[in-house]
């Protein structure tokens, strides 16, 4: 069988990169793969594309709260909201990125800090708690060292690179699956499903642009 590899793109930031990362490994079993995983900050890619993230807009922040609490308890995955939100997520990838010499923390480290922020409530930047964590993970490398702060910068200008526009996004080979609820396409693909050999994937991209929004 042969290995798939896949790269999923986080930001502890996002409550449904929590549920995707939670979800991953149902959705790959008996797939042959390997993971890497790789933080990136979502707020990079939301100015590059000129938008607003969903905690942003009043109504939608609402919403979003509710429906990731839903979507945990039916897909049985703890989750309590942090004490605030949304939140400087910048020390937490840092952190991430220390634990590992290349860059890509192994996925203990990243559920770590996932649980610290979804499964256990508090401020996730509350200085006592961020202490424990760390000691709780070793990182390697210093996460307020210059070498840690441009790997995060360079990693997410390579995502944003690659068409990167949100997380969770895991990607396989070109093709980007955005989204807890993309992870069945994703397995559809894994597993060579038939309409992945069609021209259905680029003929998405081909579709004319009608009117725009002026900004």
């Amino acid at each position: 069988m042969e290995l798939k590899r896949l790269t999923f793109y986080l930001d502890f930031i996002s409550p449904y990169a929590y549920l995707a990362f939670e979800r991953l490994p149902q959705a790959l079993e008996g797939i042959s793969h390997a993971v890497s995983y790789q933080p990136v900050l979502f707020a990079s890619m939301l100015k590059a594309h000129g938008n607003l993230g969903p905690a942003e807009l009043q109504p939608k922040r609402e919403w979003t709260y509710r429906h990731v609490l839903w979507l945990a308890q039916a897909q049985g995955t703890p989750m309590q909201m942090p004490e605030v939100h949304p939140f400087n997520p910048l020390a937490l990838l840092r952190l991430a990125l220390a634990c590992s010499a290349d860059g890509q923390p192994s996925r203990w480290v990243c559920e770590t800090i996932f649980r610290h922020v979804w499964a256990q409530g508090g401020d996730p930047n509350d200085a006592q708690r961020l202490a424990r964590l760390s000691e709780q993970l070793k990182p390697a490398l210093d996460p307020a060292g210059e070498p840690v702060k441009q790997r995060l910068k360079v990693a997410s200008e390579q995502a944003i690179a690659a068409g990167v526009f949100g997380v969770p996004t895991v990607a396989v080979g070109d093709k980007l699956f955005w989204g807890l609820d993309a992870l069945p396409m994703l397995r559809d693909h894994l597993e060579g499903g038939a309409w992945f050999v069609g021209p259905a994937w680029d003929l998405a991209s081909a579709v004319p642009v009608g009117i725009e929004r002026r900004r």
